[in-house]
């Protein structure tokens, strides 16, 4: 909001308060004065910037910088430890009520002149407003200076209570009230409607339009001991309302929300049912039924989710109140070592998998899902768990898991909660909203909990920040979110200081209900007995206070490997690392804290950064299947909301034995499990978050789905509490352990790895429901799935892509001689019968773990026919995996398609060539053009053979396995539940440019979808792009919905210009081929155009080739468009190389690379394969080369000064489209780009680069070197 500061003498300015930015830093030094450095000192202003916790500018309209304050938590004395302030203040003031949770220091202030005095009481009054907790604000000022009148005016000196002073300064206090108004909190009376009217309508008209003018007066008038009315008055009129009642319908919010660690709301009861029943001993296994074990090649480790059962605590005690982290983790990590990846779980019904940031709050089994047939306030939802088809000695496929009941705890004691049935406030006091609470407990003197339901689409207003979100329950569909906030938070004794031994008591009864709480106790004791671990790390343990009782338990250690993290993690979007020192950044290895306290979990970690001397924590989330002894020191934390996530950095490859003592030091080089990082800093602990309740539900795994998921979870500012994936295998790379022939069964997009899995972790900020879309209802937003299941949304999105599809065979009988001209059915139909048993299509890891399985112990090194059908790509990878297993090539029998389209799946004649050829050295039976004409199958429904029609002559085959990859499509459920709900479907989805269906609430996107017809866009689709930059699009496209920062969009904007989006990322292809040749083809993202074709056309440019596919020089091709840009790149070689490197190529200019074509035409490159991994080349691959290139774009496209054209538009001016660059006009443009500096600030950049990432390039001279 826009305050106007109106000095006498210069004109009045608007001014818009705002956190402080770096960039900042050199408009507020040219505001520096003598007295500044007087009172201050000569500081460096971004490091100040990059330490305060509240850094505060002030702006014009014209965005010119008019002020600036940083403030910290400890004072500016440089003999005050700033762990012990407090004790240092109390000794010379009266400071009895000052703690660390209200007291903030000023650091520093600069200001205009012509406004300072308005601008140093906006400076405070903004301070004060942004940190509601804050009472307090202390200067300390040197000995021998004084603060300018506009500080003066503010800070008054604070009387000393002895004899002694401070010797190096004297302390001036600033207090709230003396800034910000002091909110009264009363009974509402009647004649309080004139004042509170105008602020309901302002914010809506629903209750007057509802219940009519006089609601808020009858409303009042109606109060009695079970409702009350209060209002906030400042000077004598009301600006806040708040109405309260103890009628809560507590068996329907049980049943719909986490009530665990709150008791249900209600008093202990000795008639409490808290625990589930126990079950019966089940009967020891027979001899005959145990699970033959299994002897994996290759096998990597991995673990099965198992659903443990849910600890419901009694939260009558204060310390007794947090509960276990779902059984994934806790199994994965203790028994990774001894699980097979090839399986995972046979999926029965429906398994749920919560977020792991919801782990403190206990018990929670998924996102907001209900059973169909009963209201969702009453009901009890059965759910069966998923079985594992894994086991410990051995593996075996079992059946589905049979249906258990799942327990509700019954609470049958009184009441003991309140609830705020209408709350508003005026805006400018909406800050001191958490005022009304303590009133709120006098009128229920005898309930311990507050409590509110909001909808899912109301943004969090500030009142909410003091509660706790509770976690809802399976079977709700209740279309509310439920905040709860207990008495004791209305204590403002919370302390944090180092741990004792006194506290372990303390802290056993704290967390004995967490997941891996032994590791944490181990620590605990640990610090206690040494503060050290046995290998001489610093251990760092902390409690929080309240009531003389252990709240609240945190434990860091320095952190070792911050060259590493700042290598492979984008901690750089947060901090500025050269103002870090090593000692200064720490891991957090646990953390835990009271759920009536949780909202204090960011001043519990400003505590821990004050106290432990450290300005930056991270904390490691690594997958269940990391073996024990890398997480043995850590546990499932409670405070990831509070932190932001990390994202990964792509790393260069490096030809080490090349580079030699040139290359990265260890630090950086050395591998580590892969982790998802979590990240806090002080400039964030008093940054909040904008939360968002909206319920998004994303259908589908696919890359566009993980893609979207994780914008949406990485955007730092934003906290989505619902975001829900629907699939029926999970996010199944990410939740098995790495498995080579898995990965390489099928082919590679190069959008997400197995590690990127891992890295990005979207288990700690999604709710995964395993099953099948089987319905929209679009009236009462829900997806059904699995035909009873309900996930309701408010925003749904539909990107569950293509899958294989088991093929129809046309019943040609091939004794009469049919052939493909003649078919009496159209191969394309869907398959409707009973799908065989060893009929396999392979569309993700987990369909790709259940099928090499069944090899292994049913086709390899066995004399068994097995047929491999269809002809893409995913086909020959099909052929080298079963190869690779042991299968003799003689026994597979690879069925080629005819082509449906002009292009095949390689599109390169080489390559193809290459591929007959192993085939046919490998033994494998081809035989191309053939159409499935019927399946021959045995008794037990299972495929013995099959017969397929051709253009001439007809093919039999026996067989004991199929595995079909010839029609990729439309999964049939999720196309009956897109038809029925009465989504335009044409071929495929039908959307806009902006991913809309004809749902305002519905959203589509990848293969599933096309365009409208009034594009006139009919071959293009999401899938000529790349999958990642379509998920990225539609996120940024949903952020206008909710993300403050951006315009704000409520309904689809209006297209001026029917034109379909163009992505610039290229499409990926990437496999391990028959013969063992790895192939990666990077493309241009649009349409396929046969090869030859392609190179007939004018401006095709000109291919570049090297090598030979088995040659002692590899196959490498690039195809250089008429711009000299990298259009393509094709590479076949039986030795590795590396792809992350190369796909780096796409895009760039010829020039770039070292004067590419130039080289090659002269003779001296013979292969790429060995040019491209030359030193010179390495910063090319850097993750931040792009980001470079675009800064020096952006340089010589900047006017240097007023009037004066930049180089871009002098280049535009002289050169003529039509015609060559002429020697005249070259050096006209040579001359110029020296003349203006243009080619020094390039030159710097560019040095500032190589310095910049020194880390990562060191193989680079930097000048003074050489």
């Amino acid at each position: 909001m826009a305050t106007t500061i109106a000095p006498e003498g210069v004109p009045p300015e608007a001014v818009n308060a705002r956190r402080t930015e770096s960039i900042d830093a050199p408009h507020i030094l040219s505001l520096v004065q003598d007295s500044t450095n007087s009172l201050f000192g000569r500081v460096n202003i971004v490091n100040v910037i990059e330490k305060a916790v509240l850094a505060v500018t002030l702006c014009n309209d014209k965005d010119e910088i008019l002020g600036h304050a940083a403030f910290f938590d400890y004072p500016n004395v440089a003999d005050v430890d700033q762990a012990a302030w407090q004790e240092w203040l109390k000794t010379y003031y009266d400071t009895e009520k000052c703690t660390p949770l209200n007291t903030l220091f000023m650091h520093y202030f600069v200001v205009k002149n012509d406004y300072a005095h308005g601008c140093a009481r906006e400076i405070v009054r903004t301070a004060f407003n942004a940190v509601p907790d804050v009472h307090f604000l202390f200067l300390a000022v040197p000995v021998g200076s004084y603060p300018d009148s506009y500080i003066a005016d503010i800070f008054k000196p604070m009387t000393i209570i002895g004899d002694k002073s401070p010797s190096q300064c004297a302390v001036f206090a600033c207090y709230r009230h003396d800034h910000v108004p002091v909110i009264h909190v009363r009974q509402a009376r009647v004649e309080d409607h004139d004042d509170l009217t105008p602020i309901f309508n302002r914010q809506s008209d629903m209750l007057n339009m509802t219940y009519g003018d006089y609601f808020l007066a009858e409303l009042i008038e109606a109060q009695d001991d079970h409702m009350h009315c209060l209002i906030a008055e400042v000077g004598g009129t009301a600006y806040g309302f708040m109405s309260i009642s103890d009628d809560i319908n507590y068996n329907l919010l049980n049943e719909c929300f986490e009530l665990g660690p709150f008791h249900g709301l209600k008093k202990p009861s000795p008639e409490d049912e808290t625990e589930p029943p126990k079950p019966p001993t089940p009967s020891p296994p027979l001899e005959e039924d145990k699970a033959p074990s299994r002897g994996s090649v290759k096998s990597g480790s991995s673990s099965t989710g198992k659903p443990t059962e849910n600890t419901e605590t009694d939260l009558s005690k204060v310390a007794e109140s947090i509960t276990a982290e779902s059984g994934e983790r806790t199994e994965g990590s203790r028994h990774s070592s001894t699980r097979s990846s090839r399986a995972g779980s046979a999926v029965s019904d429906v398994k749920v998998k919560p977020r792991l940031s919801d782990a403190h709050m206990g018990g929670s089994t998924g996102s907001l899902i209900s059973q169909e047939g009963e209201p969702a306030d009453v009901r009890e939802a059965s759910f069966r768990t998923s079985s594992s088809i894994v086991e410990d000695q051995g593996v075996s496929l079992k059946p589905p898991g049979t249906q258990n009941q799942r327990f509700i705890p019954t609470y049958k004691g009184a009441g003991n909660a309140f609830s705020v049935q209408l709350f508003c406030i005026d805006e400018r006091y909406e800050m001191r909203s958490s005022d009304f609470l303590a009133k709120a407990f006098e009128h229920f003197s005898d309930c311990d909990f507050c409590i509110m339901t909001v909808p899912h689409l109301v943004p969090e207003f500030p009142l909410l920040q003091n509660f706790v979100r509770v976690t809802p329950r399976c079977p709700s569909t209740l279309p509310q979110e439920l905040y709860v906030f207990h008495r004791n938070g209305l204590f403002k004794d919370f302390a944090v200081r180092p741990a004792a031994s006194k506290d372990c008591g303390g802290v056993e009864k704290l967390t004995k209900t967490i997941a891996l709480h032994e590791n944490l106790l181990k620590d605990l004791t640990q610090y206690v007995k040494a503060k050290r671990d046995d290998d001489g790390t610093e251990i760092q343990a902390f409690v929080a206070e309240s009531q003389q009782q252990v709240i609240g338990v945190a434990i860091i250690r320095i952190e070792e490997n911050i060259e590493y993290i700042r290598s492979h993690y984008n901690i750089e979007d947060f901090i500025y690392y050269n103002h870090h020192r090593r000692a200064d950044h720490g891991r957090l290895h646990h953390f835990a804290i009271n759920p009536m306290f949780a909202h204090l979990s960011k001043h519990f970690l400003k505590e821990v950064l004050r106290i432990g001397h450290k300005t930056c924590l991270y904390y490691p989330l690594y997958p269940q299947y990391t073996d024990k002894e890398v997480v043995v020191n850590f546990s499932l934390v409670g405070c990831m909301r509070e932190m932001v996530p990390v994202r990964h950095r792509r790393q260069i490859v490096y030809p080490l034995e090349q580079l030699g003592v040139n290359a990265p030091s260890n630090r950086v080089l050395t591998e580590h499990p892969p982790f998802a990082l979590h990240h806090i800093n002080r400039k964030l602990t008093l940054e909040p978050k904008v939360t968002i309740n909206a319920r998004i539900v994303v259908v589908g795994a696919s890359d566009v789905g993980v893609g979207f998921l994780e914008a949406l979870a990485y955007c730092p500012h934003l906290h989505f509490n619902n975001l829900t994936l629907v699939s029926p295998h999970g996010i199944t790379p990410g939740e098995m352990a790495p498995d080579d022939m898995r990965e390489n069964m099928l082919g590679s997009s190069h959008c997400y790895s197995h590690a990127d899995y891992a890295r990005i972790a979207l288990q700690a900020s999604v709710n995964i429901v395993y099953g099948n879309m089987t319905a929209i209802d679009r009236k009462k937003k829900f997806v059904q799935i699995d035909g009873s299941t309900r996930v309701p949304y408010d925003h749904l999105v539909l990107c569950t892509g293509e899958q294989y599809q088991v093929p129809m065979p046309t019943n040609a009988d091939v004794n009469a001689g049919t052939t493909n001209d003649k078919l009496p059915c159209d191969p394309n139909r869907r398959f409707t019968g009973e799908r065989p048993r060893n009929l396999f299509t392979v569309n993700d890891a987990y369909e790709a773990a259940v099928a090499l399985y069944w090899i292994e112990n049913n086709l390899a090194k066995k004399d068994r026919k097995v047929v491999v059908y269809g002809g893409s790509l995913d086909a020959y990878t099909c052929v080298q995996t079963l190869l690779a297993m042991g299968v003799a090539g003689s026994n597979i029998i690879f069925v080629q398609t005819p082509l449906q389209y002009e292009v095949t799946c390689f599109n390169n004649p080489t390559i193809e060539e290459t591929m007959l050829k192993t085939l046919q050295e490998s033994g494998v039976q081809l035989h191309s053009g053939y159409i499935l004409a019927k399946y021959v199958t045995g008794d037990a429904g299972e495929i013995r053979g099959a017969t397929f029609t051709s253009a001439d002559s007809p093919l039999k085959v026996d067989c004991c396995a199929f595995f079909a990859y010839c029609r990729k499509g439309v999964d049939i459920n999720a196309f009956t539940a897109i038809n029925d709900a009465c989504l335009v479907y044409d071929g495929k989805l039908v959307i806009d440019a902006y991913f809309h269906t004809n749902d305002v609430c519905i959203r589509g996107a990848g293969s599933l979808t096309k365009f409208q017809r009034k594009y006139h866009a009919e071959k293009w689709s999401h899938a000529n792009f790349n999958s990642k930059e379509v998920g990225i699009h539609l996120a940024t496209e949903m952020l206008r919905l909710f993300d403050p920062t951006l315009e704000q969009q409520a309904t689809p904007p209006e297209e001026q210009l029917n034109l379909i989006p163009i992505y610039r990322n290229p499409k990926i292809h990437g496999a391990l081929l028959p013969g063992g040749y790895h192939y990666l083809h990077v493309k241009k993202p649009g349409l396929d155009v046969p090869l030859v074709e392609k190179m007939g056309q004018a401006d095709f440019g000109r291919e570049l080739v090297t090598g030979t596919p088995g040659g002692e020089m590899e196959y490498f091709r690039l195809h250089v468009n008429q711009y000299k840009n990298i259009e393509s790149i094709t590479c076949l070689s039986k030795q590795g190389f590396p792809s992350s490197n190369l796909i780096c190529l796409f895009g760039l200019h010829e020039r770039c690379m070292n004067n590419l074509v130039s080289r090659f035409n002269e003779g001296l490159i013979k292969d790429f394969y060995k040019y491209f991994s030359e030193t010179w080349a390495l910063a090319i691959y850097h993750d931040r080369f792009s980001d470079f290139r675009e800064e020096l774009r952006e340089l010589l496209i900047t006017r240097p000064g007023d009037g004066t054209e930049s180089l871009e538009e002098r280049v535009r001016s002289l050169v003529d489209p039509e015609m060559p660059l002429s020697e005249k006009q070259r050096g006209e443009l040579e001359g110029l780009y020296a003349q203006t500096g243009g080619k020094r600030a390039v030159e710097a950049r560019l040095l500032n680069f190589l310095s910049y990432n020194y880390y990562h390039l060191p193989m680079y001279a930097k000048p003074g070197m050489v």
